[in-house]
């Protein structure tokens, strides 16, 4: 049992060798089980010598590919093959993961905004607990951390994983940009200072920021989305993830990891809002590009039609900076602030 100042109880033992699975346990009185509790699903692979890994998936619950890369993973590594310590959870957000909803359905809560939590959040605010438990029990035990997102519902993206420098002087970026090279996503992004619409601000409020700031290599990824999964999408997650360990001496030849080198991402930087365009109003979103497309300021990037008013001209949106649009909104009905789509530049080191 891991002690420490949270509602959240662990079943498993970190020190043990071999494969165990079982359930982080946070209490949960409800109108159908008064004394229940909600299951977090938890695996821990453990052997020899080695760095421990934290990889995550299901911290937004509409986000597939990472779920379905981890719970393979748990399933079919043998420990043997393993050099250290894998702390896995697959449905990080359980609550969302079984909603298959962005956000937890109970209170509404997301996680990737939440940390670094609250040890006594109430039952009907679990997502603060299980991030206290994360930041404080979990994060803190790992030498790396790989979390594991696509585009969920609402966005669909180039196959991409991403890293953060939040300033020149980042110690841990080159360790970080060499972790981006090896996964091998079709694209890799580096958030310059924070993305405000990413979670960017003064604190760490997602789990990728709380990592860096405790000195973890840290990565993340956007492997796709429209609420759903393509064979391409789920080679490129599991594929990666296999490269990502192998890359941190976790695992030694395994037969999903590329063929060294990995392929070689395109590189780019996402920085701040003008590399986002957001709907000006609500209506249809009609694109003018499709995914993948090389963009340049001031090229239209859609029209947001009202249906109702065949006879009202469409709003036309447009880019306000360069690049490769490699996020785009698959959702035609649009409100106000929506994001429509979002570029990247080409990375110049």
């Amino acid at each position: 049992m891991h002690e420490l100042r949270s509602r959240i109880i662990c079943p498993v033992d970190f020190e043990k060798a071999g494969k165990q699975t079982g359930y982080l346990r946070l209490p949960f009185s409800s109108d159908v089980s008064a004394y229940g509790w909600i299951g977090i699903p938890i695996a821990v692979i453990k052997n020899g010598t080695g760095p421990t890994v934290y990889l995550g998936a299901g911290n937004h619950g509409d986000e597939y590919e990472g779920q379905i890369a981890l719970v393979r993973l748990i399933r079919e590594l043998d420990p043997a093959r393993v050099q250290g310590r894998l702390i896995v959870l697959p449905a990080t957000n359980t609550p969302a993961t079984m909603n298959h909803s962005r956000t937890s359905p109970i209170d509404g809560g997301n996680l990737n905004r939440s940390f670094p939590g609250e040890p006594d959040a109430p039952d009907h605010r679990p997502t603060a607990a299980i991030a206290y438990y994360l930041a404080n029990a979990i994060i803190p035990m790992c030498e790396a951390l790989l979390d594991m997102h696509s585009g969920g519902k609402t966005l669909d993206y180039v196959p991409s994983a991403l890293i953060r420098r939040d300033s020149k002087d980042d110690a841990h970026f080159k360790r970080k940009l060499a972790a981006l090279r090896a996964f091998g996503a079709p694209i890799g992004y580096i958030i310059e200072g924070g993305s405000p619409s990413a979670g960017g601000g003064s604190r760490p409020v997602t789990i990728t920021a709380l990592a860096d700031s405790l000195g973890a290599l840290t990565m993340g990824t956007e492997l796709g989305g429209a609420g759903t999964v393509t064979r391409t999408t789920l080679r490129v997650a599991q594929r990666g993830l296999y490269n990502f360990l192998t890359h941190l001496g976790v695992l030694e030849g395994h037969p999903l990891a590329a063929p060294a080198p990995a392929p070689e991402p395109r590189l780019v930087t996402v920085g701040g809002p003008d590399y986002y365009v957001h709907a000006p109003t609500r209506g249809a979103f009609e694109p003018a590009f499709d995914l993948g497309d090389e963009v340049a300021a001031g090229d239209l990037c859609g029209w947001i039609h009202q249906i109702d008013e065949p006879d009202a001209p469409p709003r036309e949106v447009y880019f306000a900076r360069g690049g490769v649009a490699f996020c785009k909104r698959p959702i035609v009905a649009v409100e106000r602030g929506d994001c429509l789509a979002h570029v990247g530049t080409d990375w110049a080191g």
